[in-house]
């Protein structure tokens, strides 16, 4: 269900799309797209991701990218998949 959802490859579109989400929560999911667990996430994503638009924007992002591996060791990304939250171009820190 990734081709639902923007996916980011760049460091630079994680950037833009960070800071030009403004007055909503961004979910990042930072994954690969041939995972069966990603997928499925995936598949949750997209079946929300209109219900939820009027405040969250959901975008993928490829953490086997070369480019994005400041923030998979910034954000210290060792489960594949997770999700990342945002408002305001400030990461939300969240116990579940």
């Amino acid at each position: 269900m990734s081709y639902l959802l923007p996916t980011l490859t760049r460091k630079k579109e994680v950037d833009t799309i960070i800071r030009d989400t403004i007055d909503k929560v961004l979910v990042l999911r930072f994954g690969r797209a041939d995972d069966a667990v990603c997928l499925q996430l995936d598949d949750i994503l997209a079946k929300t991701a209109r219900e939820v638009s009027k405040f969250a924007t959901v975008a993928l992002v490829d953490v086997d990218s070369e480019d994005v591996q400041v923030y998979v060791k910034y954000f210290d990304i060792t489960l594949i998949p997770s999700t990342i939250f945002f408002f305001n171009a400030h990461h939300m820190k969240m116990d579940s």
